[in-house]
């Protein structure tokens, strides 16, 4: 899976997680509350009975005041009186947090039951019934909460895979028709590619004149520069599976070898080159190590300023490739490396470039560092732990 597609489906599924959790917890709040509206119903006609019982009992103390001045209790229920302005007269509740707007309701392991009179007995206009909250409906509650949120999570997990990769499905084949494309088009390229760079090599430039020989060099550059394309192509489709063949690498003489093979590209376009390269060795495949040296130099002469420069420091452990070229807008950086990934649409190319640099880096566990200022140029460090280090 290409980074592109897993970033597109990390997104996808995070949104998706989300959406399916608020879900998930907006119907358990729901059953929730559906059930404590239940219960509270099943226990209003319990307390409602203990409130007629209060309410005689308050009516007799009522009618033998001042001779009787106990209140009324019972083993059952807690109790309490309020008058009209909702200021206490008497109580046995233990929790004495009411509320006047509710005629049951919980609070802190309690059930009130509020009960408005009709007649003013001992001066009361509101009766309080308080009952302890067994709890037991919670549990009971929160198990089938618990399971039914999980049956449920599990079902749109399912959901959520199937239609992620249906939500990938148009991109995978498009990426899998380019795939296609690009095989087919680097076996179409092999022949006459090899037909031009031959006979172009084997032209004798001496005894041309000016014009003719700018002619042939603007030839060999374009062939220089297919031949470039060409090899990306060919280790993308056909050689990138390929068994590395590692060896001890002189990195300075390849590194050399490459530059010559650019130099008609850096003379089109007028460009200073700066060396600086210490002995080096590396222990990898030349093949891939020449193919992640030719996509930066290619890079760094595609995408700079005419009369510009480009600087290559090699030294052990360290490849530095600068130019002085646009450089590349912070905003995609992070996906400069990603097949396709194209941020300057002017030049030429199908994207290939970096990722194949990226991908020959994790295979022998090279450290890309890029830093690039738009408008003052780029520069592309390849970091490896040096043997003789």
């Amino acid at each position: 899976m290409l980074r592109s597609e897993r970033s597109t489906l990390r997104r996808f599924l995070a949104l998706y997680a989300f959406l399916t959790l608020a879900l998930v917890l907006v119907a358990s709040v729901l059953y929730y509350r559906s059930e404590e509206r239940i219960m509270l119903l099943r226990r209003k006609a319990q307390v409602a009975d203990y409130a007629a019982d209060q309410i005689k009992r308050l009516r007799r103390l009522h009618e033998h005041f001042p001779r009787e001045r106990t209140y009324p209790r019972d083993p059952r229920f807690r109790s309490a009186i309020y008058d009209l302005e909702h200021v206490q007269i008497f109580s046995t509740m233990r929790n004495n947090v009411v509320d006047f707007r509710r005629d049951i309701y919980r609070h802190d392991g309690v059930i009130h039951f509020v009960k408005l009179l009709d007649s003013y007995y001992l001066g009361a206009k509101y009766l309080f019934i308080e009952i302890p909250d067994d709890r037991a409906w919670f549990w009971t509650t929160l198990g089938k909460t618990a399971l039914g949120a999980g049956v449920a999570l599990f079902l749109l997990a399912l959901a959520g895979l199937y239609l992620a990769r249906l939500f990938l499905s148009p991109m995978r084949r498009s990426i899998e028709l380019l795939d296609r494309f690009i095989k087919d088009t680097t076996h179409e390229l092999n022949t006459p590619l090899t037909t031009i760079l031959a006979n172009v090599e084997g032209l004798d430039s001496a005894g041309l004149d000016a014009r003719q020989r700018k002619k042939l060099e603007r030839i060999d550059l374009a062939a220089r520069t297919v031949s470039t394309l060409y090899d990306d192509l060919k280790y993308v489709t056909l050689e990138s599976e390929r068994p590395a063949r590692d060896s001890d690498i002189d990195l300075t003489e390849l590194l050399k070898e490459r530059l010559l093979f650019f130099e008609t590209m850096f003379r089109a376009r007028n460009l200073e080159l700066h060396t600086n390269l210490h002995p080096t060795v590396m222990h990898a495949d030349r093949r891939l190590i020449a193919r992640l040296v030719d996509n930066l130099l290619s890079n760094a002469a595609k995408y700079n300023r005419r009369g510009g420069s480009i600087e290559v420091t090699l030294r052990p452990g360290e490849l530095s490739i600068r130019d002085s070229g646009r450089g590349i807008p912070p905003e995609v950086l992070r996906e400069i490396f990603d097949r396709y990934a194209r941020f300057d649409e002017s030049e030429g190319g199908f994207g290939l470039g970096l990722d194949i640099v990226r991908r020959i880096a994790e295979r022998y566990g090279l450290e890309i560092s890029l830093d690039s200022e738009p408008g003052k140029g780029t520069e592309v460090k390849v970091l490896w732990k040096d043997a003789e280090s």
